[in-house]
């Protein structure tokens, strides 16, 4: 069955621009797709591959080398300039969220060495990919490791393998993309940084194209073959202009006044490192030889930092992603002074008083869209911008809708920015999904031991002392006879993701002398390090007489930071009824997922004033607490002179860790254990 066109993708202009210029010039390194479920991503990634060119590749080459220049460190070579080859697609290789290192890179073939006593390579993903792409969907999803292995290869064009007795390096040149939801979770800076180009997607707003959408989808599923077919002749063109676009690449010229425009809007946006400036050099070359241009201009390094930078300037996971567009007009400054004006450029800016003919232009015509966009879209057609006329003279003004005010028991306190806090962890050894909380067997750590079954990394000594008793029945004359008994896997230790339920305390108490806002700053700060932990997160509030779940477990910190800062504070203290309601939502995600271990935070000063006998119906559920099995943590918030100890009372009573809220941050537990180891 044939994939969905890519030139028939309706409102992906920013996208279908980021996939084909990497594909010009793979040494952009990848690009990474974010965006809401439903918009098209995983399509047009597949789509993409049916316009590549076709390859020519050397016949029984397991790497996929060029016969006119071929790898001359292939395992499979060395080829001379007389060896078969053949015509084959582009290849689009895509990689499971669940796959294993061996599975990424490549390993020991394990038939050859048990079967022949041979050392022999079994090639992974990465040589599967070669000169094609390599997709990986739910990209954040992917253990960080396996991320940095993939960036790695994307970035040097090579994959090399030093483990279990193998010593080998092979060509990577792959085209990496990657998509992912953001209400899933986030990648950390450091790996959204290594992407060269980011796209956000949106689905469009307007009835007119989401019809179209909708249509084209409905025609394709009932007759494919005929609905490809007829964008078979968008197709070819766009499949040789990204030929002729990768042939032309070496000889686009970047200048002086190029290489110097590039560094003052990367300095003007205050990315880190260097990376930005490269990936934007890059990117406006391949967009010049897209183009048909042999020299880098204005717009080819505006569309170029449109797509390189708007990631780059995320400092922590609160940061909302995005580029000011008038900042980056005002660091491009004009045209070079020895090039001729596009006939097709950007409109000139307005350097006078009054309007021009720039200003009544269609708001939402993108700089890059037109007639030779990617996907064909209707230049000026943008989904996100709707009817910008003025309303008529007689109109009736419908005012603006305002908010209801809270009631006059509730305020909303203010966080301030958050800190490094201090490292929490569930006890014991887990078996969770790899992270970087709590101890657990997982697939990449420290070794600790060998098995006899599963999979994974070959611990080689345990194999090698399991065959050795053996070897004067099995008649060894050479080499070390290995059956297949004999194979024992490494058990690996590193740290595991967890779940991470804040139950916090919204009641009246907590407005007094501004201690709302030090909570909010200590969990936004809990949050920002369960980021770090790739944990999933979860809110339970309570106030006046109840207890809510104010966001359910989720993997997206940004959403829960988003709660928080919205939580109203004021009431009185359901003290019992939030512990309630985080054991009934524990118990729901140990059945959905119980290999991730939870870990419950409780912040509050420990009062319970809701209800009758509220203090003893706490103190019931705090003793039960111990037969759960679930660890916690009691963030102690009472403050002043005089303080009722109710907070630390209950920590023993759930057999929870008790630590006052000043202690949150790393830096007060450093200062504690330098106090105490001064004493």
């Amino acid at each position: 069955m044939p994939h969905y066109p890519f030139s028939a993708i309706v409102g992906a202009d920013d996208m279908a621009l980021a996939l084909v210029l990497t594909t010009v010039a793979p040494d952009v390194g990848g690009v990474l797709v974010r965006g809401e479920k439903g918009t098209a991503k995983s399509t047009m990634v597949r789509a993409l591959a049916e316009v590549l060119p076709a390859q020519r590749v050397v016949t029984g080459c397991r790497f996929g080398c060029d016969p006119r220049h071929p790898d001359p460190g292939c395992p499979d070579g060395p080829h001379p300039g007389d060896t078969p080859a053949h015509d084959r697609p582009a290849r689009l290789v895509e990689l499971p969220v669940g796959a294993t290192e061996d599975r990424v890179i490549g390993s020991l073939d394990l038939s050859r060495a048990l079967g022949a006593g041979e050392t022999a390579f079994d090639p992974g993903l990465l040589a599967a990919a070669h000169r094609g792409i390599l997709y990986v969907d739910e990209v954040n999803l992917l253990h960080d490791h396996l991320v940095d292995l993939l960036l790695d290869a994307a970035a040097m064009g090579r994959n090399t393998v030093e483990r279990d007795g193998v010593s080998m390096s092979h060509a990577a040149r792959i085209v990496l993309v990657g998509t992912m939801n953001p209400e899933e979770g986030e990648l950390r800076p450091q790996l959204l940084d290594r992407f060269g180009l980011t796209v956000e997607v949106a689905a469009s707003r307007e009835p007119s194209e989401r019809a179209e959408v909708v249509r084209r989808r409905l025609a394709f599923d009932a007759d494919p073959d005929t609905f490809s077919g007829s964008y078979a002749a968008e197709q070819a063109v766009l499949r040789d202009r990204i030929r002729r676009a990768q042939e032309a690449l070496p000889a686009v010229r970047l200048s002086e006044w190029a290489l110097t425009t590039i560094a003052t809007v990367c300095a003007g946006f205050d990315v880190d490192g260097m990376r930005a400036d490269l990936v934007t050099a890059r990117a406006a070359r391949a967009h010049a030889a897209w183009d048909g241009r042999t020299e880098v201009t204005r717009e080819d390094i505006r569309a170029a930092a449109r797509l390189a930078l708007p990631h780059r300037r995320r400092r922590n996971p609160f940061d909302a992603p995005g580029l000011d567009e008038d900042l980056l007009d005002a660091l491009l400054g004009d045209e070079a002074p020895d090039d001729d004006p596009e006939p097709d450029g950007p409109p000139p800016r307005d350097t006078g008083d009054g309007p021009d003919d720039s200003q009544t232009q269609d708001p939402g015509r993108s700089d890059h869209a037109g007639p030779d966009s990617p996907t064909g879209a209707t230049p000026g057609a943008d989904p996100q911008v709707g009817d910008q006329s003025e309303p008529d003279a007689g109109a009736e003004e419908v005012p603006e809708p305002v908010p209801a005010p809270l009631p006059s028991a509730t305020a909303v306190a203010e966080a301030h920015d958050p800190y490094r806090a201090r490292r929490l962890q569930v006890r014991g050894t887990g078996q969770g999904e790899p992270g970087r909380r709590s101890r657990a067997i997982t697939s990449w750590g420290r070794t600790v031991g060998a098995s006899s079954g599963g999979e994974g990394r070959i611990h080689l000594p345990a194999t090698i002392a399991a065959a050795a008793p053996h070897q004067g029945r099995r008649g060894r004359t050479g080499p070390l006879l290995l059956h297949a008994q004999d194979l024992r896997h490494r058990i690996t230790q590193g740290r595991e993701a967890n779940l991470v339920l804040l139950v916090v305390d919204a009641s009246g108490s907590m407005g007094a002398r501004q201690r709302m806002a030090e909570v909010k700053t200590a969990v936004l700060s809990l949050l920002l390090d369960a980021y770090r932990g790739r944990d999933r997160v979860g809110v339970v509030t309570f106030r006046g007489d109840d207890a809510s779940l104010a966001l359910p477990p989720t993997s997206s910190v940004e959403a829960a930071a988003r709660c928080l800062t919205d939580l109203p504070h004021g009431g009185r203290t359901p003290l019992a009824e939030g512990l309630r309601t985080a054991a009934r939502v524990l118990e729901l995600e140990r059945i959905r997922d119980p290999r991730r271990r939870p870990l419950l935070v409780l912040v509050t000063d420990g009062r319970a004033t809701s209800g009758a006998d509220a203090l003893a119906r706490v103190r019931w559920v705090a003793d039960r607490w111990r037969s759960m099995g679930v660890d916690a943590v009691v963030v102690d918030c009472e403050a002043g002179r005089f303080r009722m100890g109710l907070a630390a009372d209950l920590a023993r009573r759930m057999g929870a860790e008790h630590i006052p809220l000043g202690e949150v941050a790393a830096a007060s537990l450093v200062a504690l254990i330098t106090e105490r180891n001064a004493a």
